[in-house]
Protein backbone atom coordinates (compact mmCIF):
# COMPACT_ATOMS: atom_id res chain seq x y z
CA UNK A 1 0.00 0.00 0.00
CA UNK A 2 2.68 2.50 0.70
CA UNK A 3 5.00 1.51 -2.01
CA UNK A 4 1.71 2.11 -3.95
CA UNK A 5 0.99 6.03 -2.58
CA UNK A 6 4.53 6.78 -3.33
CA UNK A 7 4.09 5.42 -6.89
CA UNK A 8 0.69 7.72 -7.57
CA UNK A 9 2.09 10.66 -5.27
CA UNK A 10 5.35 10.86 -7.37
CA UNK A 11 3.21 10.67 -11.14
CA UNK A 12 1.13 13.13 -9.58
CA UNK A 13 3.75 15.30 -8.77
CA UNK A 14 5.07 14.83 -12.74
CA UNK A 15 2.13 15.88 -14.09
CA UNK A 16 1.23 18.69 -12.34
CA UNK A 17 5.05 20.08 -12.67
CA UNK A 18 3.83 19.86 -16.39
CA UNK A 19 0.78 21.63 -15.78
CA UNK A 20 2.55 24.34 -14.18
CA UNK A 21 5.45 24.85 -16.54
CA UNK A 22 2.89 25.16 -19.46
CA UNK A 23 0.74 28.00 -17.52
CA UNK A 24 4.15 29.82 -16.60
CA UNK A 25 5.19 29.70 -20.36
CA UNK A 26 2.05 30.71 -21.57
CA UNK A 27 2.62 33.99 -19.44
CA UNK A 28 5.98 34.17 -20.41
CA UNK A 29 7.77 33.57 -17.46
CA UNK A 30 11.72 33.26 -17.64
CA UNK A 31 12.66 29.81 -17.00
CA UNK A 32 13.53 30.48 -13.12
CA UNK A 33 9.71 31.67 -12.90
CA UNK A 34 8.75 28.64 -14.88
CA UNK A 35 10.46 26.11 -12.06
CA UNK A 36 8.98 28.21 -9.73
CA UNK A 37 5.28 27.63 -10.68
CA UNK A 38 5.87 23.86 -11.55
CA UNK A 39 7.36 23.27 -8.04
CA UNK A 40 4.33 25.02 -6.51
CA UNK A 41 2.09 23.57 -8.05
CA UNK A 42 3.23 20.28 -7.72
CA UNK A 43 4.38 20.08 -3.96
CA UNK A 44 1.35 22.93 -2.88
CA UNK A 45 -1.43 20.59 -1.81
CA UNK A 46 0.53 17.78 -0.43
CA UNK A 47 2.30 20.67 1.70
CA UNK A 48 -0.71 22.31 3.11
CA UNK A 49 -2.25 18.13 3.72
CA UNK A 50 0.83 17.43 5.62
CA UNK A 51 0.92 20.93 8.10
CA UNK A 52 -2.33 19.50 8.87
CA UNK A 53 -1.53 16.47 9.84
CA UNK A 54 0.15 15.71 13.69
CA UNK A 55 4.09 15.18 13.16
CA UNK A 56 4.14 14.93 9.56
CA UNK A 57 6.89 16.80 7.83
CA UNK A 58 6.08 18.14 4.03
CA UNK A 59 6.66 14.96 1.53
CA UNK A 60 9.24 16.61 -0.72
CA UNK A 61 11.72 16.97 2.33
CA UNK A 62 11.72 13.57 3.12
CA UNK A 63 12.02 12.57 -0.26
CA UNK A 64 14.04 13.79 -2.84
CA UNK A 65 12.77 11.88 -5.43
CA UNK A 66 10.27 14.39 -5.64
CA UNK A 67 12.48 16.98 -6.23
CA UNK A 68 13.81 15.16 -9.35
CA UNK A 69 10.36 14.03 -10.87
CA UNK A 70 9.33 17.77 -10.27
CA UNK A 71 12.60 19.06 -12.15
CA UNK A 72 12.19 15.96 -14.96
CA UNK A 73 8.39 17.05 -15.49
CA UNK A 74 9.77 20.78 -15.83
CA UNK A 75 12.41 20.00 -18.20
CA UNK A 76 9.87 17.68 -20.10
CA UNK A 77 7.62 20.38 -20.64
CA UNK A 78 10.30 22.97 -22.15
CA UNK A 79 11.51 20.61 -24.30
CA UNK A 80 7.96 19.67 -26.03
CA UNK A 81 6.27 22.87 -25.12
CA UNK A 82 5.72 23.88 -28.91
CA UNK A 83 4.14 20.48 -29.37
CA UNK A 84 2.05 20.71 -26.07
CA UNK A 85 0.61 23.38 -26.98
CA UNK A 86 -0.51 22.37 -30.52
CA UNK A 87 -2.17 19.57 -28.60
CA UNK A 88 -5.88 20.90 -27.71
CA UNK A 89 -5.88 22.17 -24.22
CA UNK A 90 -3.08 20.40 -22.81
CA UNK A 91 -3.14 22.03 -19.84
CA UNK A 92 -6.53 21.19 -18.52
CA UNK A 93 -5.53 17.68 -19.66
CA UNK A 94 -2.42 17.58 -17.64
CA UNK A 95 -4.18 19.26 -14.60
CA UNK A 96 -7.02 16.49 -14.67
CA UNK A 97 -4.93 13.56 -14.21
CA UNK A 98 -3.00 15.61 -11.30
CA UNK A 99 -5.89 16.72 -9.16
CA UNK A 100 -6.87 12.47 -9.75
CA UNK A 101 -3.81 11.28 -8.49
CA UNK A 102 -3.45 13.73 -5.84
CA UNK A 103 -6.93 13.41 -4.58
CA UNK A 104 -6.33 9.99 -4.54
CA UNK A 105 -3.67 10.16 -2.49
CA UNK A 106 -4.92 12.77 -0.10
CA UNK A 107 -7.63 10.25 0.95
CA UNK A 108 -4.88 7.54 1.59
CA UNK A 109 -2.86 9.44 3.54
CA UNK A 110 -6.06 10.59 5.65
CA UNK A 111 -7.52 6.68 5.73
CA UNK A 112 -3.35 5.76 7.30
CA UNK A 113 -4.15 8.30 9.78
CA UNK A 114 -7.47 6.85 10.41
CA UNK A 115 -9.67 10.02 10.26
CA UNK A 116 -13.05 9.83 9.83
CA UNK A 117 -14.07 9.76 6.33
CA UNK A 118 -15.58 13.42 6.18
CA UNK A 119 -11.84 14.20 6.56
CA UNK A 120 -10.42 12.27 4.22
CA UNK A 121 -12.73 13.66 1.61
CA UNK A 122 -11.55 16.84 2.93
CA UNK A 123 -7.79 16.33 3.10
CA UNK A 124 -8.62 14.69 -0.53
CA UNK A 125 -9.71 17.62 -1.95
CA UNK A 126 -7.13 19.75 -0.50
CA UNK A 127 -4.17 17.79 -1.69
CA UNK A 128 -5.84 17.78 -5.32
CA UNK A 129 -6.65 21.28 -5.64
CA UNK A 130 -4.37 23.79 -3.66
CA UNK A 131 -1.72 22.83 -6.15
CA UNK A 132 -3.13 24.41 -8.80
CA UNK A 133 -4.75 27.39 -6.40
CA UNK A 134 -1.12 28.28 -6.17
CA UNK A 135 -0.26 28.02 -9.67
CA UNK A 136 -3.29 30.44 -10.62
CA UNK A 137 -1.92 33.04 -8.31
CA UNK A 138 1.45 33.06 -9.04
CA UNK A 139 0.11 33.77 -12.48
CA UNK A 140 -1.82 36.58 -11.47
CA UNK A 141 -5.27 34.20 -12.15
CA UNK A 142 -8.22 33.95 -10.45
CA UNK A 143 -7.70 30.08 -9.37
CA UNK A 144 -10.16 27.93 -10.99
CA UNK A 145 -11.54 26.84 -7.78
CA UNK A 146 -13.08 29.88 -6.89
CA UNK A 147 -14.95 30.47 -10.62
CA UNK A 148 -18.22 28.84 -11.50
CA UNK A 149 -16.19 26.31 -13.15
CA UNK A 150 -17.26 22.56 -11.45
CA UNK A 151 -13.35 22.19 -9.98
CA UNK A 152 -13.59 21.00 -6.34
CA UNK A 153 -16.85 19.04 -6.80
CA UNK A 154 -14.89 16.45 -8.73
CA UNK A 155 -12.60 15.72 -6.16
CA UNK A 156 -15.26 15.56 -3.47
CA UNK A 157 -17.13 12.79 -5.48
CA UNK A 158 -14.00 11.08 -6.17
CA UNK A 159 -13.02 10.70 -3.06
CA UNK A 160 -16.55 9.66 -1.53
CA UNK A 161 -15.57 6.80 -4.53
CA UNK A 162 -12.46 5.60 -3.08
CA UNK A 163 -14.33 5.74 0.32
CA UNK A 164 -17.10 3.20 -0.71
CA UNK A 165 -15.11 0.81 -2.28
CA UNK A 166 -12.45 0.82 -0.03
CA UNK A 167 -15.20 -0.08 2.85
CA UNK A 168 -16.18 -2.79 0.28
CA UNK A 169 -12.36 -3.92 0.23
CA UNK A 170 -11.91 -4.06 -3.74
CA UNK A 171 -8.74 -5.97 -4.64
CA UNK A 172 -5.50 -2.56 -4.81
CA UNK A 173 -5.52 -2.62 -8.19
CA UNK A 174 -9.58 -1.43 -8.90
CA UNK A 175 -9.45 0.49 -5.84
CA UNK A 176 -6.62 2.76 -6.95
CA UNK A 177 -7.66 3.07 -10.67
CA UNK A 178 -11.07 3.67 -10.67
CA UNK A 179 -11.00 6.58 -8.79
CA UNK A 180 -8.51 8.16 -10.08
CA UNK A 181 -10.20 7.59 -14.04
CA UNK A 182 -13.56 8.43 -12.45
CA UNK A 183 -11.84 12.23 -11.58
CA UNK A 184 -9.94 12.48 -14.94
CA UNK A 185 -12.99 11.64 -17.01
CA UNK A 186 -15.60 13.63 -14.98
CA UNK A 187 -13.56 16.49 -14.91
CA UNK A 188 -12.64 16.77 -18.73
CA UNK A 189 -16.59 16.28 -19.03
CA UNK A 190 -17.07 19.27 -17.00
CA UNK A 191 -14.40 21.06 -19.22
CA UNK A 192 -16.09 19.73 -22.73
CA UNK A 193 -19.96 20.71 -21.49
CA UNK A 194 -19.19 23.84 -19.81
CA UNK A 195 -21.07 22.38 -16.80
CA UNK A 196 -20.79 25.23 -14.15
CA UNK A 197 -22.60 24.73 -10.42
CA UNK A 198 -26.03 27.34 -10.19
CA UNK A 199 -24.54 31.05 -10.01
CA UNK A 200 -25.34 33.48 -7.27
CA UNK A 201 -25.64 36.03 -10.20
CA UNK A 202 -28.60 37.36 -11.91
CA UNK A 203 -26.42 38.51 -14.98
CA UNK A 204 -24.20 35.48 -15.24
CA UNK A 205 -27.71 33.63 -15.02
CA UNK A 206 -29.88 35.49 -17.71
CA UNK A 207 -26.40 35.42 -19.94
CA UNK A 208 -26.75 31.36 -19.59
CA UNK A 209 -30.10 31.14 -20.40
CA UNK A 210 -29.54 33.43 -23.40
CA UNK A 211 -26.74 31.15 -24.18
CA UNK A 212 -29.22 28.04 -23.66
CA UNK A 213 -31.75 29.71 -26.56
CA UNK A 214 -29.16 30.23 -29.52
Amino acid sequence: METTLNYISILGSFVLAISGALTAMSKRFDPFGVLIVAFATAVGGGTVRDMLLSGKSAFWLEQTSYIHFILAGTIFAIVFKSRLFHINRPLLFFDAIGLALYTVTGVQIGLQYELASVNCVILGTITGVFGGILRDILVNEVPVIFKKEVYATVCILGSILYLLLHRIQLPTVILQTVPVLFIIILRLLVIQFNISLPSLYADEREARRNNKKL
